[in-house]
């Protein structure tokens, strides 16, 4: 049965790796959106915009593992019985337990990375992650102004256009635009001089021979004023120390607390892993086919099934962070929940040949 077992942990494996790549592959894209998304509105560097792609895409591929192993053992098992494969191995004495053996091979592993992922990897990529986007949003505004490119400041109520630069550093054919409410200021001026403070907090654009239109949009009144010299402010983002959210927290951190926040946080970190455990007990039962059913025929029923279990992890952990779960229940009603419907699928076949030889029976 070994040769058998080798086959089968094979065949997985490959439907596994391609599941799991074709899913990482949608994540990658929809994070590489979102991030440059964010990048377009808050105008980071593009040294920070593939490294913030990677540690977003980390904090997230260990919800790929457990739908990519059950449908990697559903399509690999699909195969199997619809090339009545199966069928040839079960006549030679193969059992549940060949079967089993291979499928846990593959899954132990899968299990133990998820863990380490989830509880280790997923927190750094998010520090990480959160300390990145405040430098790379600092280092957007603290970078020089480039002429014929609009720059925007203090989250879009500053824009600046500057038409060329001198040798000296000046801008020449500057023109900025700064909202405050429904108020208006337009400031066009031949020449300015951007300077950053010695301390990195605050940097200022200096006007020089310029007018300045300012009013309300639609409104008949609006004043123009000519000056010499004008001083534009602009404060840095602040640098300070920041609120950590929980997804940064170590596992550490959340055990023993009593904040409901933490313990919701916690259980969700642990229930990944049993999440996987429980969806390949059921991978076994959902991969048999009866004959004549296609190979993809409990595909749906398996995306359906970890559809409903991620969704109630999710709600299961939003009501115990506000309380409306007790902590010793916690997340651990929805595995049980799940893992009474995988033992009833892999005892169904068996109930339900008692009631056949019950009803042929004289």
């Amino acid at each position: 049965m070994r040769i058998l077992q080798r086959y089968l942990l094979r065949e997985m494996t490959l439907s596994f790796l391609g599941v799991t790549l074709v899913l990482f592959a949608i994540l990658l894209i929809n994070q590489v959106g979102a991030v440059l998304a964010r990048a377009a509105q808050l105008q980071y560097q593009s040294g920070f915009v593939l490294e913030l792609i990677g540690l977003g895409a980390a904090q997230n591929v260990a919800l790929l593992l457990p739908i990519g192993l059950l449908l990697g053992i559903v399509l690999a098992l699909g195969r199997l019985y619809h090339d009545s494969e199966m069928a040839a191995a079960q006549s030679c004495g193969a059992g549940l337990r060949s079967i089993a053996a291979a499928v846990w091979v593959l899954a132990l592993p899968i299990t133990l990375l998820i863990a380490l992922v989830n509880f280790e990897l997923a927190p750094r990529a998010a520090a990480a992650e959160a300390a990145m986007r405040d430098e790379a949003l600092r280092a957007s505004v603290t970078a020089p102004l480039a002429p014929g490119r609009f720059r925007s400041f203090a989250g879009g109520r500053i824009v600046v256009y500057a038409r060329s630069a001198q040798a000296d550093g000046d801008l020449t054919g500057v023109f900025v635009r700064r909202s405050t409410g429904a108020l208006i200021e337009t400031t066009v001026a031949r020449r300015a001089h951007y300077t950053l403070s010695g301390d990195g907090q605050s940097e200022s654009i200096v006007l020089y021979d310029g007018q300045r239109l300012e009013g309300v949009p639609g409104a008949t009144r609006y004043q123009i004023m000519r000056f010499a010299e004008q001083i534009i402010p602009i404060r840095t983002p602040d640098s300070g120390p920041r609120a950590q959210r929980l997804d940064e927290m170590s596992t550490a951190q959340l055990i023993g607390s009593g904040d409901a926040r933490l313990i919701a946080e916690l259980q969700w970190r642990i229930g990944l892993p049993v999440m996987t455990v429980v969806l390949t007990l059921m991978a076994v039962p959902l991969g048999r086919l009866r004959p004549r059913q296609g190979r993809y025929a409990h595909v749906w029923i398996a995306v359906l099934v970890f559809a409903l279990y991620a969704n109630l992890e999710l709600a299961g952990r939003t009501w115990l962070a506000h309380g409306r779960t007790a902590p010793a229940l916690g997340l651990w009603w929805v595995h049980g929940l799940f893992l009474g419907g995988a033992v009833a699928a892999m005892l169904w076949p068996g109930i339900r040949r008692g009631w056949r030889q019950q009803r042929s029976a004289p």
